[in-house]
C-alpha cells in the first residue's frame, strides 16, 4: 500500500529545539507594527529609532509620527550622521510586497548597526489604524478588521 505525503509533510517539520533556534533568531531579526506602535506609545523612551527607509514621495505621501527618514540609497552616507552607533535601529518601507526595509537593514548592519525590521511596514501601520503623517498633516484611516489588533500590542496572533 502506498501512503501520500501531503505538501505540508513532505518536508517533515523541524526537531522542537531545532524550531525554537529558528523561530529566535527570526524574532531578533524582526518586529511587528503592533510591537512598535506600543513602544511608541508607551511614553518612554522606546529603546530604538524608527528609520523609513522609503523615498521622499513616498515619505511625503505618509510615515509613522517620529521615524526619522533616511532612504535606503543614503544609508551608507547619512546614517553616521544621523543615527547612535549604540541605538538599536528598527527599519521600514512600504510593507510586504517591498524589500527596501531588509535593505537598509543590511546596509546598517553593514555600518555596524543592531537593527531589526518592521514587518508589514508603512502598509500595516496604517492598515491598522495608527496615526500618520503626510505633508499636508496628521492622517488615520479606519482599521483593517482583517489586520488591525485586538488590543494594543496585540495582533491578535
Amino acid at each position: 500500500m502506498t501512503t501520500t505525503v501531503n505538501a505540508v509533510l513532505r518536508v517533515a517539520p523541524a526537531a522542537p529545539a531545532e524550531a525554537a533556534a529558528h523561530f529566535r533568531a527570526s524574532l531578533a531579526f524582526h518586529t511587528d507594527v503592533s510591537d512598535v506602535a506600543a513602544a511608541l506609545a508607551s511614553g518612554d523612551d522606546p529603546g530604538f529609532v524608527l528609520v523609513d527607509s522609503r523615498s521622499a514621495e513616498a515619505w511625503d505621501q505618509g510615515h509613522v509620527p517620529g521615524a526619522l527618514h533616511l532612504p535606503t540609497a543614503s544609508v551608507a552616507e547619512e546614517a553616521g550622521r544621523l543615527l547612535d552607533p549604540a541605538v538599536p535601529v528598527v527599519t521600514y518601507c512600504w510593507g510586504p510586497g517591498c524589500n527596501g526595509a531588509a535593505r537598509a537593514a543590511l546596509a546598517l548592519a553593514e555600518l555596524g548597526y543592531r537593527v531589526k525590521e518592521m514587518l508589514g511596514g508603512f502598509e500595516y501601520w496604517v492598515r491598522e489604524g495608527l496615526a500618520f503623517e503626510t505633508w499636508q498633516g496628521p492622517g488615520r484611516r479606519a482599521p483593517d478588521p482583517l489586520t488591525a489588533p485586538v488590543a494594543a500590542g496585540d495582533c491578535g496572533c
